[in-house]
């Protein structure tokens, strides 16, 4: 078991766009081992500084992985159980974790059981597993039959997670991937809309499997704390602090940021115990970083703050080399095959690999870094200067958003004569004057850390 914490820095992969699988199952080909390409990967993301894995669905199903089929196999244009198995192997040969996509909420329409209930109806022994399942009426696909679905999509069934035998089938799959894929995680897809009784059984029912059992919930809106606790899940999505990111480089606003960490994270801050908040700068269903802001300069000091927030920072695959996609109706442009040699050619190829690689090299070095308490020291629309505090260090983090560059005197209570190095050029050093301000010059669209001790 490869535990998941504060350490961990994600590398998130859509293996059915990854691997350049057919946008439709079949359900009749054999299967074919595409899943195993990720294992060329694998060296590259461990250099990149990633210690874990999250793959999106790889279980079968009927288009993008979530509408599941079948929770017992993986998905036949993926490969095989033995494939996943196999490529799960590679990874904790490497010493990194594991985590997939545990959808829940709802089940494809040709999962096997929602089928029996297209031929049995109200004599299926499976008609109590489906949400809001009524026989009058019709569907919008035309079944003698109604039933909830997810968010307006009625290819996406909602499962009725308060019936044991639903339960019972979706928590013996999951024992199914510990045992034979060694899952160090889930991912909790549409965490909202799981009834939080099941998200607790899961939580107890998984920290049977193994204590360090990671679970993170897919949260959007809401206050994270009614899912992230003790009882449920380890961890959610930030999409509250994703937005204030971008956000605040593209209208030279960061007072949104500062804001926004200060609320969840500073004195008094709601998140502030919640400390492996899982951050990204874009995923599967968003547009590409590199698209939404409005200067590429700001990629690098943007990936700078996504290692240095509180939380645990993830890179999705492709954004190191600053691909480019923006959401549409079809997601599957976020989500493209494997194009490595492309990636590299392109102008902007590997222009931020060196700094991702740099960022992780410094997040694993620095305690602070991991763990250490936030607190903002300076704000403007332009510039902001944050610190985070362990017991062994206090680690200074800078911005500049703007076009031009700026001097900022950052007030350091308590810190008289306190040195710092530039952990990124370690040939300057500056001190926090008698009077508690410590003065910096930013270049334009930089981002610096400084440290107080190594």
């Amino acid at each position: 078991m490869t535990k998941i914490d504060t350490k961990s820095i994600f590398y998130h992969i859509f293996p059915l766009g990854a691997c350049g699988c057919p946008k439709h199952n079949d359900f009749v080909s054999a299967p074919e081992s595409r899943i195993l390409q990720i294992t060329e990967h694998l060296d590259r993301i461990q250099r990149l500084g990633c210690n874990a894995v999250l793959l999106g669905p790889v279980f079968e199903s009927s288009t993008h992985g979530y509408d599941t089929a079948n929770y017992d196999e993986v998905d036949r244009r993926l490969g095989s159980n033995a494939d996943l198995a196999e490529l799960s192997k590679e990874i904790h040969k490497r010493g990194m974790a594991l985590v997939l996509d545990g959808v829940f909420n709802h089940v494809g329409r040709n999962f096997w059981a929602f089928k029996d209930v297209q031929n049995h109806g109200v004599h299926s022994a499976y008609k109590d597993w489906f949400s809001g399942l009524k026989f009058e009426g019709q569907s919008p696909y035309g079944d003698p039959f109604q039933y909830d679905c997810w968010q307006g999509y009625y290819e996406l069934v909602k499962l009725n997670l308060y019936w044991p035998e639903v339960r019972a089938h979706l928590f013996e799959a999951v024992r199914m991937w510990k045992e034979v894929f060694q899952v160090d995680g889930l991912r909790l897809d549409a965490a909202d809309a799981l009834n939080k009784e099941f998200i607790k059984a899961l939580r107890g029912f998984c920290g049977e499997l193994d204590a360090d059992f990671w679970l993170m919930g897919e949260l959007i809106h809401g206050d994270y704390r009614e899912w992230v606790n003790p009882e449920m899940a380890h961890a959610s999505t930030a999409y509250e602090l994703y937005k204030s990111a971008w956000s605040s480089f593209n209208e030279h606003n960061f007072f949104e940021l500062s804001y926004s960490l200060n609320r969840q994270f500073g004195e008094g801050g709601i998140y502030r115990n919640l400390t492996t908040q899982y951050n990204f700068v874009d995923n599967h269903d968003l547009s590409r970083i590199a698209s939404i802001l409005k200067n590429p300069k700001n990629l690098e000091a943007l990936h700078l703050l996504l290692f240095c927030e509180p939380g645990i920072p993830s890179i999705y695959y492709g954004s190191e080399f600053a691909l480019q996609a923006n959401k549409t109706q079809n997601d599957w442009e976020l989500r493209p095959a494997f194009a490595l040699e492309q990636w590299c050619e392109d102008e902007n190829g590997q222009a931020l690999c060196p700094s991702i690689t740099k960022f992780s090299a410094l997040r694993q070095r620095l305690p602070a870094l991991q763990n250490g308490e936030y607190c903002t020291r300076f704000s403007s629309l332009g510039q902001l200067a944050f610190t985070r505090s362990s017991l062994e260090q206090v680690v200074l983090i800078a911005l500049n958003n703007m076009e031009e560059s700026a001097a900022i005197k950052v007030p350091m209570q308590n810190m008289a004569g306190w040195k710092f190095r530039n952990a990124l050029d370690e040939t300057k050093d500056c001190f926090v004057g008698t009077e508690g301000w410590l003065e910096l010059k930013l270049e334009p669209n930089e981002g610096q850390i400084w440290v107080s001790s190594y």
